[in-house]
């Protein structure tokens, strides 16, 4: 007996309100009265976002009569009884207006959503097929508009015959409908293929890219990272979605697509010569979020088979899930050509000191970060640096660190590639979600070796990795730069011509003097503080100096006395020595 779906429709019914109407009608509604929820987070983004709390308004309806709708708790409603064989639908305005990855945007230039900002989920039917009506705002102006998504076109319907035409797309479940974002608007688009597989890439918002560049290099990216876990790839088709505007940076993975943030700056322009920092950063994001097309969309860890949308799913696994994917976004660059020996090695670098600047990475452990997430890591304070540590940035070299054990302790015959292709195929083909321990079991059956110490101290464990040490062999050094003035112990924000302390770090000067994170700096030594001036002041001074600093604590005017440390010596630098060393070719291919 077939299922019948769960029919969706949306429509952008007041672009200039933000407003998008969204319809579910359900056949055979729950005889005891239908319940329905939406989630509270997002797949990827690990924090409870209470996308309900966006619905303006709800009703629902059935043979043309209205039907009482309760809500039952922050993002549930039950519909009354009906009688046998009526269809009930319910019908939501929906308040549209987060320009992120994460939620759902709409006004008279574009319109974004993540199904999870706008569908429903009907309760105890969440495995039947779904139908999703995508509808175009009304009026001349909106002509042009076209839709750009990952969705399956619905069989036979005539109205959806284009490929980026308004009109019936297919869900086999609620899980894989909400994981397919869709864009609306006169989006830019281009097109290539790698591995046979088709891919798209939608620029939405004003920007003058050089598509023939972006493809070309997204090209050699994709098809490296397929012929790594091995072809065919899972998806019959791939969409890049991407958001420039003039200040911005993000993205978040699906099955078949991403949703990417990005300044137009960031993006190539005709004519331009080299690999900009700034467009090296974005194809980087780029390489991350296709990565995630193995490594978390299909290998996961157990917490998240299935996800349970309404409340957090707790994991101390995202050092693996967004370390290792961190790891090799930079590196799938390296070896597919993309970019050179130094750029990665500057990457890397940056890493290295990132992770060296926090104090938190004493505190925490990699697995503790990541259980952690929902309520530290997304929720960052100024004393988040003191107290955290990046399970995206420390779990990067916490990955290359068990790579560059495997490859030196079997002579390069096993390394983290294997176990990403044995985790893919054991897990991840399976639908089997990972165990806490499973990932160290995979390495120490491949490669022979005990590493129960090394997940003890990396993983478990707040000591620094041992990178210089894993470097050697491969001839590549790690230095520590000093900078270049006394330190104060501080991370400022300049607001104006105001200096704020953004972070004030434990056990620094400035802590031990009394100064706090938002104190703004009024003076040093009698002279005013600007953001230009204050890096001149303490480069003129020395190391045991006692500094007369003067701020606001809120509207009252402070007086500390600060005895300067010596300049700190936290700037990785790799370096790298013989140029024919072989373990270092078989690894970067450099």
């Amino acid at each position: 007996m077939s299922i019948s779906p769960i029919q969706y429709r949306i429509r952008p019914a007041n672009p200039t309100a933000h407003r998008f109407e969204v319809s579910c009608t359900v056949a055979t509604p729950d005889p005891a009265g239908q319940r329905f929820a939406l989630p509270a987070w997002i797949p990827g983004s690990y924090l409870i976002r209470e996308f309900a709390r966006h619905v303006v308004a709800i009703r629902a309806e059935a043979a043309g009569k209205t039907v009482r709708l309760d809500k039952i708790d922050k993002h549930t409603w039950q519909a009354a009884p009906l009688k046998a064989n009526q269809a009930l639908t319910v019908i939501c305005e929906v308040y549209a207006w987060d320009l992120s990855v994460r939620g759902a945007h709409l006004d008279q230039t574009h319109a974004f959503f993540n199904g999870t900002s706008v569908f429903l989920r009907v309760i105890g039917k969440e495995s039947s097929p779904c139908l999703v009506d995508i509808q175009p705002p009304d009026g001349k102006m909106f002509k042009d508009w076209r839709v750009a998504t990952a969705l399956e076109r619905a069989i036979g319907d005539k109205g959806c015959a284009r490929l980026h035409g308004f009109g019936l797309y297919r869900a086999e479940n609620y899980d894989e409908l909400i994981d397919h974002p869709v864009e609306m608007g006169t989006f830019a688009l281009t097109a290539f293929d790698a591995c046979g597989i088709p891919h798209e890439v939608a620029i939405t918002g004003r920007h003058d890219c050089d598509m023939e560049r972006l493809t070309a290099d997204l090209k050699r990216v994709c098809e490296w990272q397929i012929r790594f876990f091995g072809e065919p790839a899972p998806m019959r088709r791939y969409v890049f979605l991407v958001t420039a505007v003039g200040e911005g940076y993000g993205g978040l993975e699906h099955r078949a697509s991403t949703a990417l943030l990005c300044s137009r700056n960031d993006l190539p322009h005709p004519g331009m010569k080299g690999l900009p920092e700034s467009y090296r950063t974005f194809l980087g994001l780029c390489s991350h979020e296709y990565f995630h097309t193995w490594n978390v969309k299909r290998i996961k860890p157990g917490a998240f088979v299935p996800y349970d949308l309404d409340r957090e799913n707790y994991t101390t696994q995202l050092w693996a899930f967004e370390g290792i994917t961190s790891y090799y976004d930079d590196l799938a660059l390296l070896r597919s050509g993309v970019i050179a020996l130094q750029d990665w090695l500057e990457l890397t670098a940056k890493t290295v000191t990132n992770v060296h600047r926090s104090p938190g990475r004493l505190r925490q452990s990699l697995a503790e970060s990541s259980f952690d997430a929902w309520s530290k890591f997304y929720r960052p304070d100024e004393n988040t640096p003191n107290a955290v540590v990046s399970y995206y940035a420390k779990g990067a070299l916490a990955a290359l660190a068990l790579d560059l054990a495997l490859r030196q302790e079997s002579r390069n015959e096993i390394s983290l590639d294997d176990v990403m292709r044995v985790l893919w195929t054991r897990f991840g083909q399976t639908g089997t979600g990972t165990g806490d321990d499973d990932i160290r079991h995979v390495a120490e059956e491949l490669s022979g070796l005990n590493l129960k110490r090394f997940f003890a101290e990396a993983i478990h464990g707040t000591r620094d990795l041992p990178l210089k040490k894993l470097l050697a062999p491969f001839g590549i050094g790690l230095e520590w730069e000093k900078a270049k003035a006394p330190s104060l112990g501080v991370k400022t924000s300049a607001e104006g011509s105001e200096v704020k302390l953004a972070t004030v770090y434990d056990g620094g000067p400035a802590q031990q003097a009394g100064l706090s994170a938002g104190d703004v700096l009024i003076a040093v030594d009698g002279l005013r503080v600007t953001p230009a001036a204050l890096d001149k002041q303490l480069a003129r001074r020395h190391p045991g100096d006692n500094l007369a600093v003067h701020a606001f604590r809120r509207d009252e005017l402070m007086e500390f006395t600060v005895r300067l440390d010596p300049p700190l010596a936290d700037t990785a630098k790799l370096i790298v020595g013989k140029a024919d060393n072989a373990m270092r070719k078989d690894w970067l291919g450099r």
